[in-house]
């Protein structure tokens, strides 16, 4: 009876592994990727570099090391999951097309949080969407040129006042003002001074001319735009441009910091130190106020060369980069109110 039983529990393991390796070959299935997250400064994501098949689907197993972080997925709708120290949560992901992806931690943990970032390679047949050229790109515009207003408005424009103006002007040219295509490539600067040259305008005062770049600016958004661009610029900005946009959030002295670096070889010994490099405030009308909105959203998709500034464009949509850029007028214009 022993040696009988022996071998039905043989037969029972050998049936079993039969069995196992079936479900692990089976077409359609994925092996589980444990992927850690760290601070940046000890490495971040690991594996930072994940692949997977369209169709098929990558299935995640996330845990931090140290502290809380999470995992999102840019440009996509994947919600935004929370990763706790030393506890694993699963996530599967589908992607139809292929392409590159990036994932990344929306959970500020230190000044260089914005390079908790990897990629998800999804290969297969298919046609990657052509990625057209941003317009800064399309207008040749350099956005790392130093440029300064050289007029500001006394106080700050309101859109409210502005939205009394327009009405009662018998401007022949007022959709041109009101376009997509003049705001985006317009700094309010510029649009100042195309009104104060209009002769519909002559009468008005140059405040009453902000009111209407302010109105101008407005008409260009809507409140459920500006209602997400609020809550992304509190999640991915706030903490180095500040809460207020003033270039002083909890993490803006990191940035301020002298870098540098040694001198290149035949330009002698030592170092050479750098330009300090603060993060933009908004609320600078010199400033704000010579920037186009196509300026603003080519910084923000590209990223600040030398300066700290992450490159967003992997991460937003299109039109959340729009949105974000209407925003950042807010520190500027107030708002027309409903």
């Amino acid at each position: 009876m022993s040696e009988k039983l022996a071998r039905i529990v043989a037969a029972v393991f050998l049936l079993g592994g039969i069995t196992a390796i079936g479900v692990a070959w089976w077409p359609g299935q994925s092996d589980i990727i444990n992927l850690h997250a760290r601070m940046p400064e000890e490495g971040g994501w690991n594996p930072a570099d994940l692949t997977v098949e369209a169709g098929q689907p990558l299935l995640l197993r996330l845990t931090s090391d140290d502290v809380v972080h999470s995992f999102a997925v840019g440009q996509s709708d994947f919600p935004v999951v929370d990763v706790m120290p030393g506890e694993m949560i699963e996530v599967t992901l589908t992607f139809d097309k292929p392409g590159t992806y990036t994932f990344y931690c929306t959970r500020w943990c230190g000044a260089n949080h914005w390079r908790m970032r990897g990629t998800i390679t999804v290969t297969g047949e298919g046609i990657e969407e052509p990625v057209a050229q941003p317009l800064y790109v399309q207008l040749g515009l350099d956005i790392d040129a130093p440029h300064e207003a050289q007029t500001v408005p006394a106080e700050k424009p309101s859109a409210q006042r502005g939205a009394e103006i327009f009405p009662q002007l018998p401007i022949t040219n007022l959709p041109t003002y009101q376009s997509t295509d003049y705001y985006r490539s317009h700094s309010p600067e510029e649009v100042w001074r195309d009104l104060r040259d209009n002769p519909d305008f002559a009468s008005h005062s140059d405040q009453q001319i902000w009111d209407a770049v302010a109105y101008i600016w407005q008409s260009n958004t809507g409140p459920d735009a500006l209602a997400e661009a609020k809550q992304l610029y509190a999640q991915n900005c706030a903490a180095c441009h500040g809460e207020s946009g003033a270039g002083d959030g909890v993490f803006s002295d990191e940035h301020s910091l002298t870098p540098i670096s040694p001198l290149p070889q035949g330009e002698g010994t030592g170092v050479r130190v750098h330009e300090i490099v603060s993060p933009t405030d908004f609320t600078d009308p010199h400033h704000m106020l010579s920037t186009s909105p196509a300026a603003l959203q080519g910084k923000l998709i590209r990223g600040g060369m030398g300066t700290g500034m992450p490159m967003w464009g992997v991460i937003f949509t299109e039109e959340q980069t729009w949105s974000l850029v209407s925003y950042l007028y807010t520190f500027q214009f107030e708002e027309v109110r409903k």
